[in-house]
This record gives C-alpha cells, structure tokens and sequence, in this order.
C-alpha cells in the first residue's frame, strides 16, 4: 500500500470522504487522492515521492507556477511582522488600489473565498435593487451559499447531486435557473418575473461543468436583458479573473458587468476573495451602507502580500498572457489530435490556459452536453495520466490549468502521453 493509500485510509477516519473538498475524493475516477507534499514551478511531489507535470495548478491561482521565488519572499516578509491583525493594514490599501485599476471597478471589498464573495455580492443585489429573485445558470458553480445550490456544477455535479440536502425550499424558490449559451430562456425568466430579479449572476467561461465558452453574443445579450428589465449584471471571475487577461473576462470579452466576485489568484495560494463594482454600489455596503458583510480574516495581510506581489508581476508583464495562450492552443490542438488519431470521440474546449477534455463526438455548449459525456472513458483518461506523470483534475466537470512555469517541452510531454493513452480507451 502506497503512502497515499495509507493517508487516506486515515483521513476517511476523521475527515468526510477523506478530504476537505468533495472533488479531491477522487471518486468520480475510481482511485484514491495523491496527497502532496510540495511543488516547485510546474510541477508537484507526492507523498510517495512520484513527480508530476501539474495540469491543476491548485485550480487556478497558481498562474505563475508553484512556489514563484517573488511570492514566496513577500509571504515570508509579511509573516514576519504577525498573520493577522483584525485591523487595517497598508498592504490592503495597495492591493485594492491595484484590482481597481486592473478591473476597471471603483471600489472593491476584500473576503476570504470565493464562495463569501459571491454569497456578499448576492446580498448587495438585493440591498440595491430591492428585489429577491436571482438568475444563475444550470451547470455553473459560484461557491456552496444555500441559494447557489441549486443546479450547481464542480463537485455537486461530479457527485451526482446538483440540488444540496440542508438548503431550505425557501432559499431555492428564489433562484430561478437559465440554460447557459440561451439568451432567451433569461429573457423568458425576467418576464415571467417582471420586477423581481435583483441580479444575474454568470460565469463568463463557463468552468465548473467542465470549459464551456461563452457563444459569441451571448454576454452582450446578458448585459442588455440586466439594463433592460433592471437587474444587475455579475460576472464570477473567481476562475477567470486575472487569469484569462489582466482586466479578466470583462476586458477579454469587451462586456462590463455591474459587480464582479473574485478568488484564486487575487490570493496567490493563499485564502482570499473579493467582490467590486461601482462606487455608487459598494457605498450601500457597512459601514457606509445597509447591506451587511463583515470578516475577521478579511485582508489578511500574508494573503494580501502573495495576491498583490502575484498582481503586479500580471500587470507589468502582459507577455504572461501571450505565452499563456500559445502554451493552450499547443496542447488543444495536441490533444484533439491524440484522439481523432485514435478515433476517440472526444472534444476540447479552451479559453486561454483553461481546458477540459469531454468524451463526446458532440460540441459541449452547456449543462446537458456536458452531462452526456463518457464518464468512465474519462476515468480511464485520468488515471492513464496519473500513471504517465500528469496530475489533472478528477473530474469531468473541472478544468485544467496552465502556468507560466509551463514549457513548451513540458506540453510536449503531455501529449505524447495522451497519444499512447488513447490507444487504451
């Protein structure tokens, strides 16, 4: 029995399913957990001492690579002066400054995940607008706040159960769920419930029912319906932000949102999350306003420290990007070329360094494609890669992520791998 195995045996003692996060079970792949033990650039350690090429990246945040030598130095200097305070600090100042001028926001609020920030700018819709009801879309995660459980993607959709036990039926008749990529099933719910929706609530790219990229038209129509009927308009960026460009998918898209919720690499690896919007907006939040939101750990200035220093470096060098990009279309077309050579119906989807594999012959353009998919071919795709050195998601419904730490080589690699793998499936 390997180190892991014998890790998780333990841990399914005193932890639910033997993890901290439902995904990490592995159980959607037929395996168990590597428990890690250390990263450095694009690759991880396992407690067993097996390297990997990282295609997970701690799901997301890590864009410049494990361990970046600047992130490191500022966390380590920042902790030296104490973790926490529960009071102002200079370094949050600084941070804020720099995600309002990336985002093009006014003011923004920090929180410790995305799931506060997403749960915070909820309630801030409802504080503005004086309305209840919100719109999300079937397949999108935007963290395990009672009202965003309701046709959920990531590990709610990996575990079979989309629709959370523990959250009231009163909390759920107020989300009303769209078809993502279907401007009119939104136009359909803001009529049938004229004056009642507070906000609509989006992931630009799709990401937690696997990559689903927005059809084009289809944001734009979003932010006409929201001026129209008088909602708002939120993009979850916890994925996208920062990641896709140095403005995110608002700027990648060219479509301006009313509040944006943010995580992942605001932080650097550490906890952190954020909402922002308008002056006009975020002036209705305490102390200023009547829309409560209130965090001990709020600003942590060890994880302000990560997040600002991994900002900056994002910010003034937008060849990140350009590298990002070439490194994503190497491995698609590398991939998709594995598959059809092996005559594997198989799709993938990207935007930027953001992918997923989906076993289908079929374009995957929302919920129900996704759904459809080959479960256990990708099961057998993922513990083929775990045996050729690649840790990736353990899910269907997750995405893979590239880093700057990333070579060419490396995707190389990987799709050599890939090529040998489908042979099997």
């Amino acid at each position: 029995m390997t180190k892991s195995e014998t890790l998780f045996t333990a841990a399914q003692q005193v932890l639910p399913g033997g993890v901290n996060s439902p995904v990490r079970a592995c159980r959607a792949v037929g395996t168990y957990p590597r428990f890690l033990q250390a990263g450095k650039g694009s690759r991880v350690t396992d407690v067993d001492g097996h390297d990997y090429i990282d295609l997970i990246c701690s799901w997301g945040p890590l864009i410049l690579g494990h361990a970046h030598p600047a992130v490191e130095e500022a966390v380590v200097e920042a902790a030296k002066n104490g973790l926490s305070f529960g009071a102002p600090t200079e370094i949050e100042v600084e941070m804020a400054q720099l995600v309002c001028r990336m985002s093009g926001m006014e003011m923004v609020r920090m929180v410790n995940s995305g799931t506060e920030a997403v749960m915070s700018a909820l309630r801030l819709a409802r504080g503005a607008t004086g309305r209840s009801k919100i719109i999300k879309f079937a397949g999108c995660y935007h963290g395990h706040s009672d009202s965003m459980l309701v046709k959920a993607g990531s590990g709610a959709l990996t575990g079979g159960a989309p629709d959370s036990a523990g959250v009231p039926q009163e909390m759920a008749a107020d989300t009303l769920t769209a078809t993502y990529n279907d401007a009119a099933s939104v136009r359909t719910l803001l009529e049938a419930n004229h004056g009642q929706v507070a906000a609509v609530i989006v992931e630009p790219v799709a990401a937690n029912m696997g990559v689903v990229p927005p059809q084009p038209g289809f944001l734009e129509a979003l932010r006409g319906l929201c001026d129209a009927f008088g909602a708002l308009l939120i993009f979850d960026e916890v994925i996208t932000g920062f990641r896709l460009a140095a403005g995110g998918a608002q700027s990648y898209y060219g479509v301006r949102a009313d509040l944006v919720t943010y995580g992942k690499i605001i932080g650097g690896g550490m906890p952190v999350g954020a909402y922002a919007g308008s002056r006009k907006l975020m002036e209705q939040v305490a102390p200023l306003g009547p829309v409560y939101q209130a965090g001990t750990l709020s600003g942590n200035p060890v994880a302000m420290a990560a997040g600002l220093t991994q900002l900056r470096i994002l910010d003034q060098n937008p060849d990140v990007y350009t590298k990002l990009e070439r490194l994503g279309q190497r491995l698609q077309t590398g991939l998709e070329d594995a598959f059809l050579s092996a005559r594997i119906p198989a799709r993938v989807n990207r935007v930027g360094s953001v992918l997923t594999v989906f076993f289908t012959g079929k374009p995957v353009t929302g919920y129900d494609q996704a759904r459809s998919c080959d479960l256990q071919r990708f099961a057998r795709w993922y513990r083929g890669l775990l045996d050729h050195g690649i840790y990736a998601a353990p899910s269907q419904f997750e995405a893979m992520f590239l880093s700057a730490a990333h070579t060419a080589e490396e995707i190389d690699q990987i799709i050599a791998a890939a090529r040998e793998i489908a042979k099997t499936l």
